[in-house]
């Protein structure tokens, strides 16, 4: 005999016979034996097993009401004919399901000696020649209930661009109940269509009934799951399937990203998945997509970082080329800005917090690369080209101040030529601490307290002021990296390097965002009119 405790298997058939152990403490007795289980048929919609309950042999069946009903011969302890039994009764299981539980039908009848003994010794195991003249016990409603962080997650979803769609196999009234409270579609909401529906339809229609928003699918097979991914992914969309079951294999593999459930999942069904969810948890699903968003964000962000500094250290050579004029940084001073001070603050870039506007932006196009158009141009061709403009100026400034005149030439150790060198490069160390607060977001200012909560940030801000003194005013550095000091007032010019690249950087975000503002405003007012002529017609 089994305590509650000890109970294991099917989740439903688990929950059933703590239920009934609780109701009837003595219910189940080591008399009562499964002698022979027919496991689910997805196609069917049900299962069935022979019992043998204190010397009754009864084969008993359990699954979709509308798959046992046409072998239904009588309804235990009904009044009336049977018609009329069988329409209350799916009054019944509609109550329920409209409540949000999944509904089981039970039916039995019972069996003689040599019958049940010629099934359980049928090498064939099907269960096909015993289910006629059924008598339908009743109704089984198990209440699994929506997790309290789901609607968020799906909200979340909806407004990062995210369709969430639900296909199940429990009646459409316990799935469009379930969808309601999730959040998947308004309560009021009624459309979906069934596994019936979906037989007949070809792949396209079923593509353009999704496009008119349909969300929900009831009492639906394996194959039919195949169907659905296959329309979305007609439609372009991106599919990610979740599942738990051997059934949901097929899809799970078809899907771009399967995701299968670690706690009640199959072993098949966590091996045709490229990711397992460990708590069977969707809202960490929609957490994983955030995190995801994340890093390919800070990926971009330390790139565009690193790759403003290329600006200020190609234009001298260029100049150097075309020009008679001296070269304003030599090799080391590269290294020093790519292999030294410019590590840090791009780690720090890396190590960045989810961005608050992470999930409110849609999904970015899957060809879109790193290194995108955008992105090139902008570190290039507009903060590269505006740090290598204004330290070249400083350079020029010195040069000047210093008597030097365009063509004539200068000894590299020279001490005019290792101030201007110094000032340059101490600029390129400044100017980077603007390109890398402005990087922390692609559309606000970056000036916000989270930057005092990233220690890779404040310390990589720190040696890049540090360096930018030193390589000035520091003599053993001086003559490592062959600098000179300049007047307080030039260096001083050299800070407003900072001001100037993240001021110009920040009104080049404010203008952005008012025009795709603007855009945005035209488009939705735009499908705002298309939609309402589709209604219409």
């Amino acid at each position: 005999r089994q305590t509650a405790e000890q109970l294991h298997g099917d989740p439903l058939d688990v929950a059933v016979a703590r239920h009934l152990l609780h109701l009837s403490p003595g219910l189940l007795t080591e008399k009562d034996q499964v002698l022979r289980r027919y496991p689910f048929d997805a196609e069917k919609r049900r299962s069935a097993g022979i019992i043998d309950l204190e010397g009754r042999l009864l084969f008993v069946v359990k699954g979709a009401f509308e798959a046992i009903r046409p072998m239904v011969v009588a309804v235990q302890s009904g009044e009336g004919p049977l018609d009329l039994q069988l329409a209350r009764s799916e009054e019944i299981m509609n109550r329920l399901a409209a409540q949000g539980l999944r509904v089981i039908a039970v039916a039995h009848r019972a069996l003689a000696a040599e019958e049940a003994q010629a099934a359980c010794t049928d090498q064939a195991g099907e269960a096909g020649p015993l289910e006629h003249d059924l008598v339908l016990a009743g109704f089984i409603g198990m209440e699994d209930p929506v997790r309290e962080e789901v609607p968020e997650a799906v909200s979340r979803c909806r407004t990062a661009g995210i369709e969430v769609i639900m296909i199940t196999g429990d009646h459409p009234a316990t799935a469009l109940a379930v969808a309601g409270k999730a959040g998947i579609v308004p309560p009021e909401n009624s459309g979906h269509l069934t596994g019936d529906q979906l037989r007949q339809m070809t792949v396209s229609e079923l593509a353009d009934r999704l496009r008119l928003g349909l969300r929900v699918f009831a009492r639906t097979t394996a194959e039919q799951k195949m169907k659905i991914v296959a329309a979305l992914k007609q439609m372009e969309m991106v599919v990610a399937m979740t599942g738990d079951g051997v059934n949901d294999a097929p899809a799970l593999k078809a899907a771009d990203v399967g995701i299968a459930m670690g706690g009640m999942g199959t072993d098949v069904a966590r091996e045709s998945a490229q990711i397992i969810l460990l708590d069977d948890n969707f809202a960490h699903i929609v957490d994983g997509i955030e995190e995801g968003r994340t890093v390919f964000e800070n990926m971009k962000k330390f790139t565009n970082y690193v790759l403003v500094s290329n600006g200020p250290e190609i234009l001298p050579y260029l100049l150097y080329i075309v020009l008679p004029v001296p070269l304003a940084l030599s090799i080391i001073h590269i290294l020093t800005i790519d292999l030294g001070t410019d590590i840090i603050p791009s780690m720090g870039l890396g190590r960045e917090p989810p961005d608050p506007e992470a999930m409110t932006r849609p999904p970015r196009d899957p060809a879109g690369g790193l290194l995108t158009p955008r992105l090139i141009l902008h570190s290039y061709g507009f903060l590269g080209l505006l740090e290598g403009v204004w330290s070249l100026l400083l350079f020029f400034l010195v040069l000047h101040q210093g008597g030097w005149r365009y063509g004539t030439a200068l000894p590299a150790d020279s001490p005019l030529y290792r101030s201007a060198a110094g000032i340059t490069l101490a600029s390129i160390f400044l100017m980077q601490i603007g390109n890398l607060i402005g990087r922390r977001f692609p559309h606000r200012s970056g000036l916000d307290r989270g930057v005092f909560r990233n220690r890779l940030i404040l310390i990589g801000i720190l040696i890049q002021i540090v360096f930018a003194w030193a390589v000035l005013y520091f003599p053993p550095l001086q003559r490592v990296m062959n600098t000179g000091p300049v007047a307080p007032e030039i260096f001083a010019l050299a800070w407003l390097g900072i001001v100037l690249v993240f001021g110009i950087d920040y009104l080049r975000k404010l203008l952005i965002g008012r025009a795709e503002t603007f855009l945005h405003r035209e488009k939705k007012w735009s499908g705002k009119k298309k939609s309402a002529t589709v209604d219409r017609s």
